[in-house]
């Protein structure tokens, strides 16, 4: 990477050298790292992505990543994972080959400890002999080839794959990073995640859940808030949203029976709820959703 290009503008892109829309018209594209690294002497310059999250997945060959003001040296097998408005670029030596996963950052589905490693960008290096590792590679390899061969059930397996390949990356770097992991904070975030997971239809407040921490709710908060950027009301209420998104595409539950399920006493203020946390009515999401899983089924 050039000197001179960082006190150039960095451009933002949905896919590196392509014209940004208003509107993105995915969200997750995959592409081989030759496939466009190639077209640019294999050096990606600095830019950034404001609504994109990305995975490189590293197998072959070697390479630099840009970022935060430092460099990185890239070792195969290992993973770069970019967040949004991170500006970033790349170097690569002509034998490199892998993976670019480029995904939609308000899709994503992620929690607790994992929230906190996709925060930041992070070169996360991969020992294919150990069993994390080994799994990581394998998950990415498979969600290239659901993505290329764009087969029924994709988008539910794809999505698996993502939080499974990110769940594992982000243990590998906690192990190889001891002195900057979370400590009592990761354990209190798995804790919470683990609480929610138990009583999040009892619609439990977040002082419920700071008691059953042992800590006061503007420790929760404040917790919470660094590790997620949510407030704890929000994070713990985000958890019904999932659930009532997953029931309506997936069930043929009517709003009302979801609603029951979820906790709430008047299905009514079930439909309110969702409105005001998600901007449509369960209704509406729900057309809107099946529509677009389905056209991306027959594609």
């Amino acid at each position: 990477m050039r000197d001179a290009e960082m006190t150039k503008p960095v451009p933002t892109f949905d896919l590196y050298g392509e014209k940004t829309r208003k509107e993105p018209d995915f969200w997750l594209h995959c592409e081989t790292i030759p496939s466009r690294s190639s077209l640019h002497r294999y050096e990606i310059g600095l830019h950034r992505h404001d609504s994109f999250f990305q995975i490189l997945y590293i197998s072959a060959g070697s390479g630099d990543a840009l970022f935060c003001g430092g460099r990185w040296s890239l070792t195969p097998p290992a993973i770069v994972t970019i967040p949004p408005a991170v500006d970033h670029g790349f170097r690569f030596s002509p034998d490199v080959d892998g993976h670019v996963f480029t995904l939609l950052a308000s899709h994503m589905r992620l929690s607790g400890e994992v929230v906190r490693f996709a925060l930041e960008p992070r070169v996360t290096l991969l020992e294919a002999g150990k069993p994390d590792s080994a799994f990581i590679i394998a998950t990415l390899e498979r969600l290239a080839g659901e993505w290329t061969n764009r087969r029924s059930g994709r988008t539910n397996l794809m999505e698996a794959y993502l939080v499974l390949a990110l769940t594992l990356a982000a243990r590998q770097w906690g192990r190889d990073n001891p002195q900057r992991g979370a400590g009592a904070t990761a354990w209190r975030m798995e804790h919470l995640d683990g609480l929610i997971q138990q009583h999040f239809r009892g619609q439990k407040p977040a002082q419920f859940y700071a008691r059953e921490l042992g800590i006061s709710p503007t420790h929760l908060n404040r917790l919470v808030k660094s590790a997620t950027g949510l407030t704890a009301h929000v994070y713990i209420g985000r958890k019904l949203i999932d659930e009532a998104r997953r029931d309506l595409v997936f069930t043929q539950m009517s709003a009302q029976e979801i609603g029951i399920r979820l906790g709430f006493a008047d299905p009514a203020y079930f439909s309110r709820y969702f409105l005001r946390e998600t901007g449509e009515t369960p209704r509406a999401f729900r057309v809107a959703e099946r529509a677009r899983l389905a056209a991306q089924s027959s594609e």
